[in-house]
């Protein structure tokens, strides 16, 4: 991921997020859309991973969404986020850029 984008991933960032999962004669591709809540980079529990720490590292993306949901998303080669608006712009052109 532009580690532009990862700079830009705060708590209260609106974004949609695209994730895409390739299937042998499709691919399924999904819109999730919130506020961010927590932008992090987290092992996982897998012992055998052979990567830093024996642990293999993911990027994981808290989201807020307008129903209240909180879900977790995590962000691998195929996942296109786009921040809509920055934590700080006014409140109606948050609820704007999230419709």
């Amino acid at each position: 991921m532009d580690s532009d984008i990862k700079s830009r991933l705060v708590a209260g960032a609106c974004v949609a997020v695209t994730q895409q999962i390739a299937a042998r004669n499709s691919t399924w591709t999904t819109v999730v859309r919130g506020t961010v809540v927590e932008f992090s980079q987290q092992e996982t529990g897998s012992w055998f991973a052979h990567s830093k720490d024996d642990r293999l590292w993911l990027d994981r993306l808290t989201l807020r969404k307008d129903d209240g949901e909180i879900t977790t998303l995590i962000l691998d080669d195929y996942s296109h986020v786009e921040v809509q608006a920055a934590p700080d712009a006014p409140k109606e052109a948050r609820q704007s850029a999230s419709s």
